[in-house]
């Protein structure tokens, strides 16, 4: 925090990436899965990400990727209007295609598939509904933000505006992790983001469903 009391970033270390939830739909609230599903933000979505988007403007990303998906694209454009950055849509960004599955509540999911769900819940490949695979979200997602990334000047910031799981997915691969572990993760709330920053190693994981604007590591690990 600087002496006018605005938000400052002085970790310098290196470039990183913010993978930014969108905000909450309608779907979100009555927990059916959305997956490639093309679904409105709702009023609460809205205001979620115009709250959200001024933290993150006061971190000076440099580059701002996102979904084509509206709710990810809406969540992306209020970040845009505040650091006047264009938003590149990919649909490599998309949610999980999650065929039959999809509009059905978690309920129902598990009442017609329960063995499938259950197998999914422990972190075995699934094709949920008759979908992908996790493993073949990250393949078309985490090397679009690769691309963006290296694009990046030294200690500069990319936004990557999706989806839960395929932010998850991104992750894990990112990081290097056996995809059976990338369930250990944890889901995103809306309007949350997780923090990838680059080390000597690759890419280290700083903040994951954060709500607060990152703060650099004071101690022994940082």
């Amino acid at each position: 925090m600087s002496a006018t009391g605005e938000v400052t970033d002085s970790t310098g270390r290196g470039r990183r990436v913010i993978l930014w939830r969108h905000g909450q739909t309608a779907w979100n609230v009555e927990r059916r899965f959305q997956g490639t599903t093309d679904v409105e933000l709702t009023e609460t979505g809205i205001a979620q990400a115009r709250r959200a988007a001024r933290q993150l403007a006061s971190l000076r990303p440099d580059a701002i990727i996102a979904s084509d998906l509206r709710r990810a694209s809406d969540t992306a454009d209020e970040l845009a209007a505040l650091t006047g950055l264009d938003v590149v849509r990919d649909e490599a960004l998309r949610e999980t295609y999650a065929g039959a599955w999809q509009g059905l509540t978690h309920e129902e999911i598990i009442a017609r598939f329960g063995d499938d769900y259950a197998a999914w819940k422990r972190g075995e490949p699934v094709r949920r509904g008759g979908g992908e695979l996790e493993t073949e979200v990250a393949d078309r997602a985490a090397p679009v933000v690769l691309r963006h990334a290296e694009k990046l000047p030294e200690d500069g910031t990319l936004v990557v505006v999706s989806h839960g799981g395929t932010i998850r997915t991104t992750i894990g691969r990112l990081l290097g992790l056996e995809s059976h572990h990338w369930e250990s993760l944890g889901g995103l709330t809306n309007c949350c983001w997780s923090v990838l920053g680059e080390g000597a190693c690759g890419w280290r994981l700083l903040e994951h469903n954060a709500g607060s604007l990152p703060e650099p590591v004071l101690g022994d690990d940082d």
